[in-house]
């Protein structure tokens, strides 16, 4: 069973790194974004998701939450990998592109 502390830098930015929704949500929000501030509601969604799945896996016992600080953490932390994702996902791989005539 994972143990996240109050504040553990390193656990906190493994569980934001490997969060899978986070990096499908932010991706695919930031592929479907047609200007670049749309990428800031992408990341921002998928730390919403990330933070869903997180707390679900909290409440099967698979993740182990103790104190403030972690939750805080992952959070901020998710949205940053988010916008990431969804940056990349807008300049490399956009749905939405131009077609060349």
């Amino acid at each position: 069973m994972i143990v996240l502390q109050p504040f553990d830098p390193y656990a906190i930015l493994i569980v934001a790194l490997l969060n899978p929704l986070v990096i499908a949500v932010a991706f695919l929000m930031g592929r479907e974004a047609d200007q670049w501030q749309k990428i800031i509601v992408a990341a921002f969604a998928a730390s919403c998701a990330g933070f869903l799945l997180l707390y679900a896996l909290a409440f099967v016992q698979i993740i182990a939450v103790k104190g403030f600080g972690a939750p805080t953490g992952v959070f901020v932390v998710q949205f940053l990998i988010g916008l990431l994702w969804a940056w990349l996902g807008y300049r490399f791989w956009p749905k939405n592109s131009p077609s060349v005539n």
